[in-house]
C-alpha cells in the first residue's frame, strides 16, 4: 500500500489528488497539510507538518511557496521522498530543494501534463529549426485564483526556447514604448475566471505564424501525473527528478 500525505490538501487540486487516490488501488492519504486544518476527508489534516507522526511514503504538495521550509523539514527529518508541484518558489528556496535532492528523492515540475512536457519538447525542435528569424511570444491564462505570474510553465516554455537561442531575453508584458528587439521572448499572462491553464508559443515572421498550444480541461490531469510521479519516486535514491526522468527518452 503507498501512504500518501496530501500537502495542500484542502485546495482545488489537493482535493483532486485525493480524489485521484479513491480510484486506485493500493494507494491510501493517510494525512493532510494545510494551512487551515479543516477535516474535509477521512483523514487527519495538521497545520504543522512535524505534529503527524504516522508512517508515509511519500509527500505530494499542491500548496504555496510559503510552506516549502516546513515541508523539507518534516521531509529531510523523516526521510520521505516529496513531489513538488507548487509553483513560484524563490531563487533561494530553488537552492533549498537542490540542496535537499543530495539527501532524498525529490521530484519537481512547473506542470505535471503529459501534454505539457511533450509541448516542451515540440518548442525546443521548433526553435532548434526556425532560429532567431522568429519572433517568439507566450500567452498563459489561468483561473483568477492563481498568484504567481507568469506561470511556472510559461516559464518551462520560455527556457525550451532560450536553450536553442541562450542570447534570448525575457520580456513580461508590452507597457511602455520600445520596439521590439529580434532576440526577445514576449511572456504574457491572463487571469480570468476559471480557466483551468491554457499555454501558446507563437512563432512568427512577417510571412508566416506557427502556434503550439495546450488546454488543460479538467485538473484532474494535473493530479494523475503528480500520482505517477508519486509511484515513481518512492524507492529511487536521493536525487533530482524532473518530468523527462518519469517520461524516459
Amino acid at each position: 500500500m503507498l501512504k500518501i500525505i496530501v500537502s495542500g490538501c484542502n485546495g482545488h487540486m489537493g482535493q483532486c489528488v485525493v480524489c485521484g487516490c479513491e480510484g486506485l488501488e493500493g494507494v491510501e492519504v493517510v494525512a493532510g497539510f494545510n494551512r487551515t486544518p479543516l477535516k474535509k476527508n477521512c483523514f487527519e489534516v495538521y497545520s504543522d507538518p512535524m505534529s503527524y507522526e504516522g508512517p508515509a511514503d511519500v509527500v505530494i504538495d499542491f500548496s504555496n511557496p510559503a510552506n516549502l521550509d516546513a515541508l523539507l523539514e518534516f521531509c529531510l527529518l523523516r526521510k520521505i521522498p516529496i513531489v513538488l508541484c507548487t509553483t513560484g518558489y524563490s531563487e533561494e528556496q530553488l537552492h533549498d530543494i537542490e540542496k535537499a535532492a543530495a539527501r532524498i528523492p525529490v521530484f519537481k515540475s512547473g506542470n505535471m501534463s503529459l501534454g505539457i512536457n511533450l509541448m516542451m519538447q515540440l518548442v525546443k525542435r521548433a526553435a532548434a529549426v526556425l532560429g532567431e528569424s522568429f519572433d517568439v511570444e507566450i500567452v498563459e491564462k489561468h483561473h483568477r485564483r492563481k498568484v504567481d505570474a507568469p506561470s511556472g510553465t510559461a516559464l518551462m516554455l520560455a527556457d525550451a526556447v532560450k536553450s536553442q537561442r541562450p542570447d534570448a531575453e525575457y520580456v513580461y508584458g508590452r507597457s511602455g514604448q520600445h520596439k521590439r528587439q529580434p532576440n526577445e521572448i514576449g511572456i504574457h499572462s491572463l487571469r480570468m475566471g476559471n480557466v483551468v491553464g491554457e499555454h501558446e508559443v507563437i512563432f512568427a515572421t512577417d510571412n508566416q505564424t506557427i502556434t503550439l498550444k495546450h488546454q488543460a480541461h479538467d485538473r484532474a490531469l494535473f493530479a494523475e501525473g503528480a500520482l505517477t510521479a508519486a509511484g515513481f519516486l518512492v524507492g529511487q535514491p536521493a536525487g533530482f527528478y524532473h518530468m523527462d526522468d518519469l517520461l524516459g527518452p
